[in-house]
């Protein structure tokens, strides 16, 4: 063990996302110090677990990111969130069955230390021996009390991370040494129930040792709370209860969805009393929670990452959205262009869903909509500050001199929709330092934990329950309160269940959450492993669909711009008293002067050639990778997928 330690401890400590701001800096190089040092000094045993919290989180700069550790946009590419990028897992001229195609996370034997699962997990491992080591003899109860609560909870998430995306996994609980030859650390998988069992179990010792709301957050504020696990558990339970994981998910009395639903109300309960719950009363304030101030409490952040401002590396690390969605003419990345499958999704300013017998007409997508939807998109006219300047605004639009000739665009905004994504950029961010945001992060908010809460209810036939805790959703934003915040009148569960799903998508949106819904409840396609559940919920399979968008074109060909200054001298405020007649304004200028125009090429591509998304019934969860099983020969592979040797594997996840 000590061998390891000290070669871990050559690695030099740079700032982590996944706290403070001060507790990262607190983070240096200790190669000098001996294990006996470290655990008996509660100033370097801090530099240990800021180390931790840096290979948990070091990679994570936006909120479409997800997988401890990883942190990519990968699964959120896989929604219709997002169009353009196709994943091997939906790209419809692959497919995947060998255990060479599984995916990688799993991690594999290495002659070096690297930053993988099973390296955190050992982390975790070696800080719990420590704490109760009589090498921490020195250090006071409640110090230790708090780093083992920070092990547990990190330890959770991994776990919850491998189960997500393989389901069981062995569950190693100690320090092991490599061996090759000793049968004793030789650990099979457990079951998926299992491992939940487990993550939930530490999740519990997490919330005993730790503060629901750490003292001096200018310290300490981004650490895991007892509110975070609290709250985990109710995510955890979820997932556990849903189609992918629970055979019987569709029993209103399985066990599973109960222990979720009073996962959720304990959740509630404890975390409304410590002070947590929804920010804010308008859909202004739900549009400001993400930069309410660093080391700040914010009661509907129950976990969240904060980061720097500074171009210095050494400071801290900074969040990429404000640059990735802000358009060329601001000086930002170019932009998050939304699919049009988003901008249909959001409801109307009733609450009801914008369909044509509701009035919607896609052509003005942006008239009479959930004041979510102005805050999560810009469109042309719409107000988007930025310092120095809080009325700015931009256009999407283009115009070529012949059917033939070249395109030119507003602002060279290239986008591939009339609107991009603005959620969670901030108004006062400055455009000569974009790169360098230090805009939170809120990886769970309250809204979730309700939403969670509603989705339990609907599942287990509580509906009315499930359609109050939706309308706290929306009335927090300012939808009236007719018609049940126009969710009309359900009568079956799995209206429920959709009606909740829905709102997850609205109200969670661009946030990293869409993929695991879709994948626990196998929204993919429609199979009887599925229990046949985008059937029952009414949907349709995601498969054979493509992401799409389109573009506000001139009507007539022109050498220029089609719009005059004046043209252009409109200020949508969604806060304005007059905010519906600046929303006509933008309509009069669209029918004179623009008409709705296809995409040059579909959005979705491979090798040049238009695709749909085919996502496999095995890839909801993956199987073991080759690299893994090559060298632990005692792991069973994953129905679905074949093992090493070719062999169609044995292990079911949802056992």
């Amino acid at each position: 063990m000590k061998k390891l330690f000290y070669i871990l401890a050559v690695v030099v400590l740079i700032a982590s996302s996944g706290c403070s701001k001060q507790f990262l800096e607190d983070m240096q190089p200790y190669n000098q110090y001996g294990e006996d040092q470290i655990f008996s000094n509660e100033e370097l045993t801090e530099w240990y677990i800021a180390r931790l919290y840096n290979y948990y989180f070091v990679s994570y700069k936006n909120p479409l990111q997800t997988v401890i550790g990883l942190y990519n946009n990968d699964r959120s590419n896989m929604t219709e969130e997002i169009g353009g990028t196709i994943p091997n897992y939906i790209n419809p001229t692959k497919t995947l069955i060998n255990a060479s195609d599984a995916d990688g996370y799993y991690g594999k034997t290495s002659s070096s230390v690297s930053n993988n699962p099973y390296t955190r997990i050992r982390f975790c491992n070696d800080l719990l021996e420590k704490m109760n080591d009589p090498v921490s003899a020195s250090l006071s109860t409640e110090f230790k009390n708090e780093a083992r609560g920070q092990a547990y909870m990190l330890r959770a998430l991994q776990y919850f991370d491998l189960v997500r995306i393989y389901g069981g996994v062995p569950i190693v609980l100690t320090v092991e040494n490599n061996s090759t030859t000793d049968v004793s650390i030789q650990t099979p998988r457990s079951t998926s129930s299992e491992c939940f069992a487990q993550i939930v179990k530490d999740l519990d010792s997490a919330a005993a040792l730790l503060p629901m709301i750490w003292d001096a957050p200018s310290d300490n504020y981004g650490k895991m709370t007892a509110a975070a696990a609290i709250a985990m558990k109710s995510r955890v339970l979820l997932t556990a209860a849903s189609p992918l994981f629970n055979k019987d998910w569709d029993n209103q009395g399985s066990d599973k969805w109960k222990a979720a639903l009073q996962a959720g109300l304990d959740a509630e309960t404890k975390l409304s009393a410590a002070g947590y719950g929804l920010y804010g009363s308008n859909a202004k304030d739900w549009s400001e929670m993400a930069f309410t101030g660093n080391a700040k409490f914010n009661k509907e952040a129950i976990m969240v990452f904060q980061f720097s401002n500074s171009s210095t590396s050494s400071a801290g690390f900074n969040n990429s959205w404000e640059n990735q969605v802000r358009p060329t003419d601001y000086d930002g990345g170019g932009g998050l262009s939304a699919t049009k499958q988003m901008l249909d999704l959001f409801p109307l300013a009733s609450g009801k869903r914008p369909t044509l017998a509701n009035g919607y007409v896609d052509t003005f997508f942006f008239e009479n909509r959930d004041p979510r939807f102005y805050r999560t998109f810009e469109f042309s006219g719409e107000k988007w500050g930025i310092k120095g300047n809080e009325n700015k605004t931009t256009w999407f639009y283009r115009w070529k001199p012949s059917e033939d000739g070249k395109v030119s665009y507003y602002g060279n905004n290239q986008t591939n929709s009339p609107a991009i994504v603005r959620k969670n950029s901030n108004p006062d961010a400055d455009s000569t330092s974009f790169n360098y945001s230090n805009t939170s992060i809120i990886e769970y908010r309250y809204a979730e934990l309700l939403l969670n809460i509603a989705e339990c209810y609907a599942a287990t036939g509580d509906i009315n329950h499930a359609v109050q805790y939706i309308g706290k959703i929306r009335a927090r934003v300012g939808i009236p309160a007719d018609n049940n915040y126009g969710v009309g009148n359900l009568t079956t569960k799995y209206q429920a269940i959709e009606a909740v799903l829905y709102e997850r998508r609205v109200e969670l949106a661009y946030e990293g959450k869409r993929f695991w819904d879709v994948q626990r409840w196998m929204l993919y396609d429609n199979t009887d492993r599925s229990g046949n559940t985008v059937q029952k919920l009414g949907l349709n399979p995601i498969n054979g669909t493509e992401r799409d968008g389109y573009y506000w074109q001139a009507k007539d060909f022109t050498d220029t711009d089609p719009l005059t200054a004046a043209d252009r001298n409109i200020l949508i405020d969604p806060d304005a008293s007059d905010f519906k007649a600046q929303l006509d304004q933008l309509k009069a200028v669209y029918e004179k002067h623009f008409v709705m125009t296809p995409l040059d090429k579909a959005w979705d591509q491979v090798n040049g050639a238009a695709v749909s998304i085919d996502f496999r019934p095995n890839y909801y969860l993956s199987g073991l990778p080759s690299s893994v099983l090559s060298t632990n020969g005692w792991l069973e592979q994953t129905i679905g997928w074949n093992d090493y040797s070719g062999a169609a594997g044995t292990f079911d996840y949802q056992k």
